[in-house]
């Protein structure tokens, strides 16, 4: 841990005195900054389970090898913590460049969504102009900032925003898609919310899948039932993706390593959501999500292919939601992107905040620059060329690059 000048930023609300920043550069100094963190948390309204460090210890070990921990603790006069910046460093080479990039702690691996800057109320302010203020001090450490995800409504993220604009600097900000559901109070209210199709889909799946099977819902209670379930969603989510010849998501075992330890601290917190389902004593459905405050997120999820027309994965998430309900959640989170089929669920849409930004006339800055200009000369490509010069042009990229060239997705 190293301490840092006084910023000069007073907090009106807590103390007349100056924040002091900390950085954190290891898991061990994280770690002794438990209470204060989790203190922190309890009084932050805009928490998730993104922001713990049961979540982002969890990651860092699984994910962080290639990056260098970066967590800045603004404390006020009285030494306790008013802000946190869980940030990390990594270098980056996009063609020709090589860059310095800073990051959220729990970005890069595509996992973490609601990434964010615990803040004490009335101190966002303050801790937005002394986060900027230390990037200004420590401008040898990184050229671009590429914050993502970050909720939209966060007062110190539209703070630091403000600031950044402001100070001339070069920032672009762009949206990733949400879903989620507000849930009612009751499942009767809820299921009134569905279309009648979907109403009627909700109850004949179940009672359909009842009448002719053994069925049997569970969830993950003990954390000695970890190492039998934990592989049985890998592999029911494996199939799917194995039958394209794709790896998969739990293909690399960074990722099961880190759902292995996740697992078991939101185990030990109450916070683990893992069901299951067995169709006459075989499993064939699994639900991976986690419950923190009132919003349940779901994570992953997995069926059996060959049970696909048992609808076996739709009628776990009845049961699941069914029991969300009624245990008091509000909120089921779908996480980022969009797809038709949650809306079907009365999921509706939202978006995070991507907020990249450098200093002006730097590497960081003709980098930004040069990134947005050719989005913009492709979305303005992609509007209004013609669909078979388009796809030609595409077909052209891909031959240049070669075969392997665009990914999954096959993007242009």
């Amino acid at each position: 841990m190293r301490d840092f000048a006084s910023c000069g930023y007073t907090l009106e609300l807590m103390s007349p005195r100056s924040l002091q920043v900390r950085l954190y550069e290891d898991l061990s100094s994280l770690e002794a900054l438990r209470g204060p963190w989790n203190d922190l948390l309890a009084e932050f309204e805009g928490a998730t389970v993104f922001s713990t460090l049961e979540w982002l210890l969890a990651w860092w070990r699984a994910f962080g090898a290639e990056r260098q921990i970066y967590v800045l603790g603004f404390h006020d006069g009285a030494g306790r913590l008013a802000g946190a910046a869980p940030l990390s460093l990594f270098r980056e080479t996009r063609g020709p460049v090589a860059l310095k990039s800073m990051q959220m702690m729990g970005d890069g691996s595509g996992d973490s969504d609601n990434l964010d800057f615990p803040i004490r109320a009335g101190c966002e302010d303050a801790v937005a102009a002394a986060l900027l203020d230390h990037l200004k001090a420590e401008q040898q450490l990184w050229d671009v900032c590429q914050f993502n995800t970050l909720p939209a409504g966060s007062p110190v993220v539209r703070a630091l925003a403000a600031l950044i604009g402001s100070a001339g600097w070069v920032h672009y900000t762009s949206e990733t898609v949400t879903q989620a559901i507000d849930l009612p109070e009751t499942w009767a209210e809820y299921t009134a919310q569905l279309s009648s199709n979907e109403r009627e889909k909700v109850g004949r799946r179940s009672r359909k899948l009842a009448k002719t099977h053994q069925v049997r819902f569970y969830r993950c209670e003990a954390e000695s039932d970890l190492p039998r379930y934990l592989p049985v969603l890998f592999e029911l989510h494996q199939k799917r993706w194995t039958s394209t010849g794709e790896p998969g998501t739990f293909g690399f075992a960074e990722r099961r390593r880190f759902y292995a330890e996740m697992a078991k601290a939101f185990l030990a917190r109450g916070w683990l959501e893992f069901w299951l389902l067995d169709v006459d004593g075989t499993t064939v459905a699994a639900q991976f999500g986690f419950r923190y405050r009132q919003t349940f997120f779901i994570l992953q999820e997995g069926f059996e292919p060959a049970l696909s027309g048992d609808s076996v994965g739709y009628v776990l998430r009845v049961h699941v939601m069914k029991y969300l309900i009624e245990a008091g959640v509000r909120r089921y989170d779908f996480m980022a992107g969009q797809e038709p089929a949650k809306a079907r669920w009365g999921a509706r849409p939202g978006h995070y905040l991507n907020l990249h930004f450098a200093r002006p006339r730097s590497a960081g800055g003709l980098y930004l620059q040069a990134v947005h200009e050719a989005g913009a000369a492709k979305e303005y490509l992609r509007e209004h060329l013609p669909q078979p010069a388009w796809d030609l042009l595409h077909k052209i990229k891909l031959k240049l690059r070669g075969p392997d060239a665009g990914g999954p997705n096959g993007g242009a």
